[in-house]
């Protein structure tokens, strides 16, 4: 893994200097500059050969959106936008995304010494992950409607892991879905505004419906469930009708909600299922897909080369969980196709 060189970039001194500090902190991170506008990015680039930039959403003159663009269009490289993540800065969050931001990463405002130490080790991990991220080959966001095509499900349903990149690879995976998907349940680690606007836009753009995971609702065909709570897990029940919980416990290999997690329980429980690794950091997923392999179970991971974050499918593909990465297109037709009847 390549250490992250970043130039931070944000019209507030007071901003760049407590990124600059935050970032110094982390291991493998060096800042190499910071730069107030985009005009001044624009200038120290060639000199200092940032691998990765951070990126304020709103700056004076052109905006951190409106320079991301041009950045992925005349030179791509690896952005990390940083915002507040209300309403409106969460759909300006996702705007970058569909751009090719890596990431996108909530301002803080206020933060006590344990929560600032939580901030440099969270942020110094995107930063270092985006260095090493496939931006250059990262999909971009699918909105169009899937054309309607026959269906017929047989009664596997689907557990998703992902984090970082993961909004990319659902939304292109889900572009493929029909209005009577199989049932689905994602863990999905990222920021709980930013996930529940996707929720939102992916519910109007989508056939089926994609809903937030709620503790006891049943798993339906035609329905995505998205849980994303940094506080909690998401498991499935198994009685008269699947449903989920939402359980508080330990993180589980450093995440919450845990893949390995869902995965395990569906593995222990013996349902049909399929289980699939998207795009992400660390190992989250990797043993609980290697239970579900053992079952007998379906399973499928992202190609590490074309994901946005190659670690989690690298790891989970590294266990076992599955014999070969595929590119989203391909996983998408083999999804389904295992969902359904021949």
């Amino acid at each position: 893994m390549r250490d992250a060189r970043v130039l931070v970039v944000d019209d507030s001194a007071a901003m760049r200097a407590l990124f600059s500090d935050i970032l110094d902190q982390a291991r493998g991170v060096t800042v190499v500059g910071t730069a107030r506008d985009a005009a001044d990015a624009r200038q120290q680039i060639p000199d200092l050969k940032p691998n990765v930039l951070t990126l304020d959403v709103e700056m004076p003159g052109m905006s951190g959106i409106e320079f991301l663009a041009e950045i992925m269009e005349e030179q791509p490289m690896p952005v990390v936008m940083l915002s507040s993540l209300t309403q409106s800065g969460a759909e300006t969050s996702l705007k970058a995304f569909e751009l090719g931001a890596v990431e996108c990463f909530p301002k803080p405002l206020r933060a006590t010494p344990e929560q600032f130490n939580q901030i440099v080790a969270d942020l110094g991990k995107i930063v270092l992950a985006a260095a090493n991220s496939n931006v250059r080959d990262k999909p971009r966001l699918v909105t169009e409607r899937a054309e309607a095509v026959p269906f017929d499900w047989n009664g596997r349903i689907v557990a998703i892991g992902a984090s970082m990149g993961g909004i990319d690879a659902l939304t292109s995976l889900f572009a493929t879905y029909p209005a009577n998907c199989p049932p689905t349940v994602v863990a999905l680690q990222a920021e709980p505004a930013l996930v529940q606007t996707f929720i939102a836009k992916l519910d109007r753009e989508l056939p089926c419906d994609v809903v937030a995971a709620s503790d006891g609702m049943a798993l339906q065909q035609g329905t995505i469930a998205i849980a994303f709570d940094p506080a909690r897990h998401v498991v499935v029940e198994s009685s008269d009708a699947m449903r989920l919980r939402l359980v508080d416990r330990e993180r589980v290999e450093g995440a919450r909600p845990s893949a390995t997690l869902l995965f395990g329980t569906l593995a222990r429980a013996g349902m049909p299922a399929a289980g699939v690794v998207l795009s992400g950091t660390g190992s989250d997923g990797s043993r609980g897909l290697k239970l579900m392999r053992d079952a007998g179970m379906a399973t499928l991971v992202q190609d590490p080369s074309t994901a946005t974050v190659g670690e989690a499918p690298a790891a989970a593909l590294a266990a076992g969980g599955a014999e070969e990465g595929l590119a989203l297109e391909a996983l998408a037709g083999a999804l389904l196709l295992a969902c359904a009847n021949q």
